[in-house]
């Protein structure tokens, strides 16, 4: 995780000036028996390391625990509120803008954050500052740059889009069985009721077979190319059109 987290010193961030901001949000929880607990902390930060990288934004460290309460049976899982994260981020916001930060990208790990969409919603009343990344959009282009072959219903938890993500930029991550750990659950209509027990017992909903290291890259490139749109609303800068081009090409 050394090289995902920021190392910056006070100096360096003065030398690069009031840049826009770059928050990965993460979670605790399981993510079966051969992913890591903090699988959506670094794939946030995967993902934050390439946008702060590609764009020149200052790279903030991860919030690590969030709600994932969906998961709290399973060994492991650790939440908090979404009272919780919502005073989290919203402090950190106004922190940043304080020293003049000009916005803040949020980079989101962890679908079960819902809370997060109404943080931002919030924090735009008076003119667009934040952004939350990565949008449905966004995911869908990745998926299509990528050539991913489950949809979106189907990879739902620790499935081919995940498990790629780390086999690129975190392999040491991912151990030995996760390819026999497929489990398809595409229909969840009381997820919120029954949690993640109510439709898995080994806690993933995907094919994790399908990931490849190629894919994590794709994915990752497509990914930097869409978040120029969202930069551009933030900062006042219109790249609507240049993004729509990459993300199309």
């Amino acid at each position: 995780m050394d090289e995902l987290i920021t190392q910056a010193t006070s100096g360096d961030e003065r030398q690069r000036g009031r840049a826009v901001a770059v928050l990965p949000v993460g979670s605790f929880e399981q993510h079966g028996e051969h992913l890591p607990l903090i699988t959506d902390t670094v794939i946030a930060c995967l993902i934050a390391r390439r946008l702060a990288d590609d764009h020149g934004l200052f790279l903030l460290p991860p919030i690590t625990i969030t709600c994932s309460h969906e998961h709290a049976p399973m060994a492991g899982t650790v939440s908090i509120s979404a009272a919780t994260l919502y005073s989290m981020v919203n402090d950190i916001w106004h922190s940043l803008e304080a020293a003049g930060h000009p916005g803040l990208i949020i980079v989101n790990g962890h679908g079960g954050n819902y809370v997060l969409s109404n943080i931002v919603q919030e924090l735009n009343v008076n003119g667009p500052r934040v952004a939350l990344f990565p949008g449905s959009e966004d995911r869908a282009q990745a998926r299509a740059d990528a050539a991913l072959e489950s949809s979106s219903a189907e990879d739902m938890h620790g499935g081919e889009l995940e498990v790629s993500l780390l086999l690129h930029g975190a392999p040491h991550l991912v151990r030995d069985g996760i390819d026999a750990d497929d489990h398809s659950a595409p229909k969840r209509p009381h997820l919120l009721t029954l949690g993640m027990t109510g439709y898995t017992t080994n806690g993933i909903i995907g094919q994790p077979s399908l990931a490849t290291a190629a894919k994590g890259k794709a994915l990752l490139d497509s990914f930097s190319r869409t978040a120029q749109a969202h930069l551009g609303l933030i900062s006042g800068v219109n790249v609507l059109n240049a993004s729509d081009e990459a993300g199309g090409a």
